[in-house]
Formats: structure tokens, sequence, C-alpha cells
């Protein structure tokens, strides 16, 4: 009798599905935003031609930015949004972008959360946190703002034993 894959193992010539995970400031100065661009599609063409995985809440900002880039080349989406109603919380730039992101996306998962909250944004880093294999972080090195920031699921990351990749500019605030 022969061992049987386990998991995400790979099984014959299938290549392992590689899930990526962003947490990231809603506002990324002008200063910062060709050097985030430029470091997210640098880090995704070391992705090419192989199953990738992105994992975003669809905030406005890093997380729709790397969400669009995602889809660009040619990856999966899987939204996972903190709680009902969350489109409440959009400006109306950011609903449409928003939008169209959930709907291209392969899966979406709404945790069990009746109202957008800190709570909420916390246990939505988690679970991206959780369900990927690399958390790219457009950060700048800073404590978050509120419970459920970046630095927050930066810190859980690393509690986790999960790998980190931070895009950000030396010496630019968000």
């Amino acid at each position: 009798m022969g061992d049987k894959p386990m998991g995400n193992e790979p099984m014959g010539d299938e290549q392992q599905i590689i899930h990526i995970g962003v947490t990231g400031h809603q506002h990324i100065p002008e200063e910062a935003r060709v050097f985030v661009e430029r470091g997210l599609r640098e880090l995704l063409t070391q992705y090419d031609g192989k199953p990738v995985v992105g994992l975003s809440s669809l905030a406005v900002g890093a997380d729709q930015l790397f969400a669009s880039e995602i889809l660009r080349t040619g990856h999966t989406l899987k939204a996972i949004l903190p709680s009902r109603r969350y489109e409440r919380t959009f400006d109306e730039s950011g609903l449409r972008s928003f939008q169209t992101l959930v709907g291209k996306a392969r899966q979406v998962v709404t945790l069990g959360y009746a109202e957008p909250c800190e709570e909420a944004y916390y246990a939505a880093g988690k679970r991206v946190v959780d369900d990927c294999d690399l958390l790219v972080a457009f950060w700048d090195g800073q404590p978050a703002n509120g419970k459920g920031g970046t630095a927050d699921a930066v810190a859980y990351a690393h509690e986790v034993g999960k790998p980190v990749t931070v895009i950000w500019p030396e010496g630019v605030l968000h």
C-alpha cells in the first residue's frame, strides 16, 4: 500500500497552488505609488506560469491595487470580506472598484460580522494570513491606527510563522 498525498500536496505533474495574501495602507502617497506598483509586479513575475491565488479584503488602496494586479496577470482572486454591509464603508470611487473586483473574484468569503468594525477587520486580516503561504505588506512599518490595521496583520503573520514581504519605500510614511 502506498502513501496518499495529503492536503495541498501536488499529485503527479500537478503544480501546487501558491496563496499570496495582502495587507496594506488604504492611502498610498504619490511618492510611494510607483515603488509599490513596481515591487508588486516584480514579486508576481516570480510566479509566472505557476498557479497563484491572491487573497484580499478588497479595501481601498493596497488591497484593491493588489487584487487588480493579481487579475491583470491572469491569476485567481479570492476575496475575504470582513462583514456583511462592508460596501457601506466605501466612497463612490472605492465602491465601484470594490464591486468590479468582487465580480471578478473566483471565491468570495464573507465573515460572520453583521456590520463593519475593528474586530471584523482584525478577523479578516487573520483569515488572510491563515489562508496564505506568503503575506505581502504595503506598509511603512508604523503601528496600526486602530485594531485590524496593517501592523496587526504583519504581527500575526510573524506570530504564526508566515513569511512576510514588505514593499514600501524607505523613509515614506502613509
